[in-house]
């Protein structure tokens, strides 16, 4: 296996690694040959992993990239996150107990190196944190309340914050995880089951209107489920649930990512699970992870400041820019003059390390085909607003128009697109994916893989009517009973 230390700058490492290469950030990101490496693991320890940070798409990349990152990108959301990061300590409660119980002071702060504990006082509790929050290095703060301790604050060790003094401890604690150590996995945490569907009545751009919301609990009622509408107000009673589904707009940095990520480390069954948002919720991503497995896509540029110049030799114009986390169009804007395009490139590149370019390809309508549990749900057309290059046209901040959208008898799909759209979906996972496609010629571009697919009462159940209601909430139900089975085992 190639192991690789990715940093913001090589001399952020203090010395060679016999069988690791040290790399820089950029190298690794731009650098075509990593996309083409395989049996990789990458250890990221860039200074900084906040969203959207050089630090953060290496190990979106990574991922992407078939490599096995550390952090991974769900690591690093839950770093952001303190409530959720003690929310999973629970499980090692027992170890840090037993750390303490013979310190005399009300407070310890322990600073682990790949499973290593710098003072080498708490190496059981150490390796168990490493395991379980899945960062390489790890600021961890205890505090003793009442008669019991409690891990107070944990984050992500910058390596820049590491003493010269505990260097050959860092550099002893890396070769012994790479000769030895393995990260284990996370696990996660005969009355009628129970789902709580997440929803935002006062949300503007939501994927369900409220006709479709009481679609899927009367589906679930009918199907022996008691289902009930909660907002995010309620997010403390969701591991009451046995189930979690989202009909929020799911985002990254955002509560609907953390009640999801929640929701499943406590074992509920969750759709749009933790997974599934990070991966699609990242056109940088997805672009990765579809040119990998050579599936077509529109010509697209990774676009950073010093390669802006590429952008009209490789795609022309018009062509359209577009942020790696915006939904509901927007964060996309069509461009068709050079002066517009590098005004509008290094306003995106405020905001995020990396922007994607594409080509420009207008049609009359784009396929969406709804995916669940890996088989074709529903298809849709969603038709261009009249004058307008999108399906979607937003007239400020709180208003917007949509094109017509025609539901499709699957039958009637071209089989090229339906085979596109399931291969697409499938390399996400099992869960609820809209797939959006143009076609072109006698071939197909994917557009992008939605974790969050609309389903509103009047356009994508317009074929199946209630029974689209019927087939997701019997998903739910065979996986609760599923789950339900193997702990009775």
């Amino acid at each position: 296996m190639n192991i690789i230390f990715v940093v913001s700058n090589v001399r952020d490492w203090p010395a060679p690694l016999p069988g690791v290469e040290i790399v820089p950030a950029r190298t690794y990101l731009m650098n075509t040959a990593y996309s083409e490496s395989t049996d990789t693991k990458v250890f990221n320890l860039c200074k900084s992993t906040r969203y959207q940070s050089r630090g953060y798409y290496v190990s979106l990349l990574a991922e992407a990239r078939g490599h096995q990152p550390v952090p991974d990108v769900k690591s690093i959301e839950d770093s952001q996150s303190n409530s959720l990061m003690r929310f999973l300590a629970d499980g090692i409660h027992d170890v840090v107990q037993s750390s303490f119980s013979h310190m005399d002071q009300d407070q310890v702060e322990l600073h682990i190196y790949f499973g290593r504990d710098a003072q080498q006082r708490y190496e059981h509790l150490s390796e168990q944190l490493f395991n379980l929050l899945r960062l390489p290095l790890i600021s961890a703060h205890f505090e003793r309340i009442g008669d019991r301790w409690e891990l107070s604050d944990v984050s992500a060790l910058n390596i820049a914050n590491v003493p010269l003094r505990d260097f050959p401890l860092l550099m002893q604690a890396a070769r012994d995880c790479l000769s030895g150590h393995r990260l284990r996995v996370r696990e996660p945490a005969a009355q009628m089951p129970t789902l709580a569907i997440l929803y935002s009545p006062e949300g503007v751009e939501e994927p369900s209107n409220p006709a479709a919301i009481r679609k899927f609990q009367k589906a679930a009622e009918e199907l022996g489920i008691i289902a009930e509408v909660i907002t995010r107000h309620d997010a403390d009673r969701i591991p009451q649930f046995d189930a979690l589904f989202i009909r929020d707009t799911t985002r990254l940095n955002h509560y609907t990512y953390l009640l999801s990520r929640q929701a499943a480390a406590a074992g509920l069954v969750v759709i749009d699970d933790p997974d599934s948002i990070l991966r699609c919720n990242n056109k940088l991503y997805l672009t990765e992870l579809l040119n990998r497995h050579k599936l077509s896509i529109l010509r697209t540029l990774t676009v950073h400041r010093e390669n802006i110049a590429q952008i009209i030799p490789r795609l022309g114009l018009p062509c359209v820019l577009k942020q790696p986390d915006g939904a509901f169009s927007h964060g996309v804007v069509k461009v068709d003059s050079a002066d517009e395009l590098t005004a509008k490139v290094i306003d995106l590149l405020e905001t995020s390390e990396l922007i994607l370019a594409q080509e420009y390809l207008p049609t009359e309508f784009d396929w969406r085909i709804g995916v669940l549990d890996r088989r074709a749900l529903f298809a849709c057309k969603y038709y261009m607003v009249a004058g307008h290059w999108q399906i979607i046209k937003h007239q400020g901040h709180l208003s917007y128009s949509e094109g017509h959208t025609e539901a499709v008898a699957l039958n009637a799909v071209p089989e090229h697109v339906m085979n596109v759209a399931l291969e697409a979906a499938n390399l996400i996972g099992d869960g609820f994916y809209g797939v959006d496609i143009k076609e072109r010629g006698d071939g197909c571009c994917i557009i992008e893989i939605n974790d969050n697919p609309n389903v509103d009462a009047g356009n994508e159940d317009g074929v199946l009517k209630d029974a689209l209601y019927h087939e997701v909430m019997n998903v739910f139900r065979k996986r609760i009973e599923a789950r339900k089975g193997a702990r009775t085992k």
